[in-house]
């Protein structure tokens, strides 16, 4: 096992499960855009049992960056194809990572990333360690990290008998995002939003992430996972954590993680009552779902935080298959003044700030405005501060580049995903009961009956539209 946290810039990059749909969608447009914009000169190693030779990954390599908008005729990717390199074998014969360290050469700090099933985890990590090729090297491990809290944990004990936690790098793009950065920027860097945020002033907030399509293609990935694995579990609690968390003591890449993990083991372990879960109409009919099936494609969620910041403040999540639109994004609802002032009868959420990570970027206020005239009546309007389009670069290459540095502040830690399983862990599979809801709405009515009299849902415009 590396002991030490290793130091300095990785000099190759392997990456297992090279001919597989992840490589294809995400790694080599990331590769290509790391070349390009980054100088990466070092060696690439794609690893994977396909049969293939170095020409067809190259073949692989030029499809996928072409349809992800690269030029494949440019001198970039010239380059990457020349830093190309491939060892085809299986992960449990030793032959295979014997070549592997041939292919590395004169690399002393390798990153090696793990595109495959968490299952195959133990048996790669353990050929790494017996090969030399874990020496001083980092690992990049993709989600899920576990199916619950327990064999999370047994995840974590596998990894951790080869690499020290300092050199393990858990991915989750949404880390990555350029708008989920945005809102810990905005939160930290201006006085006049920071002070606002906590039970003083904040009545709710509100965290959706809506798909307008179904599980198409994905259907036997889905129904063993569920939309409280796939998203709430990761990418919906890391927003949370983003939106609620105090600010990081320090300038060093822990502190922020450290933040992040303190918020997350204050937020209180959902119940049944906390969870409704839904089903859209036609669900069974995709190719990959058992017929029979009571897995989610719509989750809502009641959260609290147990410490002083949040205390008593209701915190929703939801998210779900073929709802009205695509998007996501967090709202946070100020509490009305004790007074109105001005004798009108105003709706409780008509005083927010909204943050939109996809798939455009947009930070908002509501607020209201007096109507012209002679009468002291006002209007909710929203102030748009400001509306950017999606971040140029994707996610996958900002992460594998801040990999490679060794930067480990947007991936997530050991204990944070413990944290995570720990919130959910209790209402996993069928332990609440599964209502169905038409596609094309905003899911069951029994998440309505959830928000009670701390809502109304504030449901997201399509991108562009105020909210």
């Amino acid at each position: 096992m590396t002991n030490t946290k290793v130091e300095g810039k990785s000099d190759a990059l392997v990456f297992f499960g090279a001919t597989g749909d992840l490589a294809y969608k995400q790694i080599f447009p990331a590769l290509f855009g790391l070349v390009r914009d980054e100088g990466l000169t070092t060696p690439i190693i794609g690893v994977a049992k396909s049969g293939w030779t170095l020409d067809q990954l190259k073949q692989r390599a030029k499809e996928s960056v072409e349809a992800h908008g690269g030029n494949t005729k440019s001198e970039v990717f010239v380059q990457l194809l020349s830093q190309l390199r491939y060892v085809d074998g299986d992960y449990n014969d030793p032959a295979t990572f014997q070549e592997l360290r041939k292919q590395l050469g004169k690399a002393k700090k390798p990153l090696h990333y793990l595109a495959i099933p968490p299952v195959l985890f133990g048996t790669v990590t353990g050929q790494l360690a017996k090969s030399g090729c874990a020496d001083n090297a980092r690992l990049v491990v993709e989600k899920p990290f576990g199916h619950d809290r327990a064999t999370a944990a047994e995840l974590s004990r596998t990894i951790d008998e080869y690499f020290a936690e300092g050199n393990v790098f858990r991915i989750d793009h949404y880390l990555g995002k350029e708008p989920v950065q945005n809102i810990v920027y905005t939160r930290f860097a201006n006085p006049m939003f920071e002070p606002l945020f906590n039970r003083n002033y904040v009545r709710s907030i509100q965290i959706t992430m809506a798909e307008n399509f179904g599980v198409q293609d994905r259907g036997r990935f889905y129904d063993q996972t569920g939309a409280i694995r796939d998203v709430i579990q990761n990418h919906m609690l890391q927003v949370l954590a983003t939106l609620t968390m105090d600010p990081p003591t320090g300038q060093k890449h822990e502190a922020s993680r450290d933040a992040k993990a303190s918020l997350l083991k204050a937020v209180r372990a959902l119940t049944p009552k906390d969870v409704v879960r839904g089903q859209y109409e036609g669900y069974h009919k995709v190719p990959g779902v058992a017929p029979d099936s009571t897995v989610e494609t719509y989750a809502a969620a009641r959260f609290e935080i147990d410490n002083w910041r949040w205390a008593g403040v209701p915190i929703f999540i939801r998210t779900g298959k073929v709802l009205p639109v695509t998007t996501a994004e967090a709202i946070v609802e100020f509490k009305r003044p004790p007074r109105e002032t001005f004798g009108e009868i105003i709706a409780p959420s008509s005083a927010h700030m909204r943050f939109r990570i996809q798939p455009d970027v947009t930070v908002a206020l509501g607020a209201r405005v007096k109507v012209p005239g002679d009468r002291m009546v006002g209007e909710d309007i929203e102030l748009v501060l400001t509306r950017q389009p999606a971040a140029d670069m994707p996610p996958y290459q900002r992460l594998l580049g801040d990999a490679m540095e060794g930067n480990s502040e947007l991936f997530t830690r050991e204990d944070i995903v413990d944290a995570e399983w720990r919130i959910v862990n209790d209402i996993l599979d069928d332990v609440t009961p599964l209502y169905g809801y038409a596609p094309g709405t905003w899911g069951p009515d029994e998440a309505v009956e959830l928000i009670g009299t701390d809502g109304p849902w504030l449901n997201p415009a399509p991108a562009g539209k105020a909210g």
